[in-house]
Parts: C-alpha cells; sequence; structure tokens
C-alpha cells in the first residue's frame, strides 16, 4: 500500500509584503501521520497540485479548512480551483478523498449543493446525532453548512448532523469520497474515531 497522503492548505494574504501564502496548521500533518501516513502537502496552484498527486500516487487526498469559497466572500480563488481540480482527478483516478470544515464546503458545492449561513457553529462543540457516532461530541469552527431540511443532493448521503439540524458528515455512494465539518486535528487528543473513519476510507497501517 502507498502510504502518501497528500492535504491541501489554506491561503494567507500578507498585504505587507505582497505575498499570498500556503500554510497549514501543523496539527494536520501530524494527526494524518498517526492515521499511518506520511502527510505531503499541495501548492495551491492547480497544475502543480496535479503534478504532485499524479508523481506521488497517494493513497488519499484530504481537503482541508480554512479560507471560505470565494463565491462566499472568501479570497482565495486560486485554492478554490485547486481543490476542484483535485477532487475531479481523484474521481476520473479512483484516489480516496477526505474534506473537513471547508473541505467538505467544497464538496458540497462541487457536487451541486449550495451552502446557507448557520448560527451558533464557530468555536462550540456539538453532538452527533448519527447512527455511527452515537453520542459522540465534535468540535465546530464554521458559519457556512447546509441545514438536513434543505439538503437535497442526490449522490451525497448525510451521515451525522447536529440537534439544530446542521448537516455535519456526508459520503458519495458512487465515489470513494467522504467528508465532515469538524476538525480532526484540532481534538486536543486525536478521537480514535477519526483515526479510524480515515483509515476505513485510505487504507489502514501495513
Amino acid at each position: 500500500m502507498n502510504k502518501i497522503v497528500t492535504f491541501t492548505q489554506r491561503v494567507d494574504v500578507i498585504p505587507s509584503y505582497n505575498e499570498r501564502r500556503d500554510c497549514a496548521d501543523q496539527r494536520i500533518a501530524r494527526f494524518i501521520y498517526e492515521c499511518g501516513y506520511i502527510p505531503v502537502p499541495l501548492p495551491n496552484d492547480f497544475t502543480l497540485a496535479l503534478c504532485a498527486v499524479r508523481v506521488l500516487k497517494p493513497c488519499g487526498i484530504i481537503l482541508t479548512g480554512g479560507n471560505s469559497l470565494e463565491k462566499y466572500g472568501g479570497n482565495a480563488q486560486e485554492r478554490d480551483k485547486t481543490e476542484y481540480e483535485l477532487i475531479s482527478y481523484a474521481i476520473k483516478n479512483n484516489i480516496h478523498l477526505y474534506g473537513f470544515c471547508r473541505g467538505m464546503q467544497v464538496i458540497l458545492d462541487y457536487f451541486g449543493q449550495p451552502l446557507e449561513s448557520v448560527t451558533n457553529h464557530v468555536a462550540t462543540r456539538h453532538k452527533l446525532i448519527s447512527p455511527i457516532w452515537q453520542n459522540r461530541e465534535v468540535n465546530s469552527y464554521h458559519n457556512q453548512g447546509i441545514y438536513c431540511k434543505n439538503f437535497k443532493s442526490e449522490n451525497l448521503q448525510i451521515m451525522a448532523y447536529t440537534d439544530d439540524g446542521v448537516v455535519e458528515a456526508i459520503r458519495h455512494t458512487q465515489f470513494n469520497i467522504k467528508a465532515t465539518m469538524w476538525h480532526p486535528e484540532r481534538e486536543e487528543i486525536f478521537n480514535p474515531n477519526d483515526i479510524r473513519f480515515v483509515q476505513d476510507l485510505f487504507g489502514g497501517k501495513e
């Protein structure tokens, strides 16, 4: 098994240096490593990102958090393009893909599910309603998502939601794509359920 997992990065704009920087929380790489994989970050240049994926042949791709989509007020158009291209490439080449927070938002948008503003979901915790994660509490750092009552995607299936009706986890019914709204890397101690979730999607340790 190829144990490389690539992951996307957020874009930070530094006006004083006239720079647009790719960066990621160091805990993301650590979480991927604890799942049993070698973490490799991808640049927010879709031609370079796709080149890296073709060469590295990862067993999985992770779309991470940070940055709103441009159509919802974000300022990282290059990231939107890169992640759209990565989703398309993953589907065409049967690479398993996981998105969290913004990563789930991109997946929803890619498959035609509009996002909406949600309240009381920033810097808090929620209990999940799910047959998979019964009574589990997760972190929450997003102000855009989708309420169950407005979820209309034909190919995406809800795996978990909160008691106020916000979708918290999804899976694609045909492709190897799953996503969560919570950040697995932001738990003080990585949750074994998140590690198993990633391993079940990408394949476990050798």
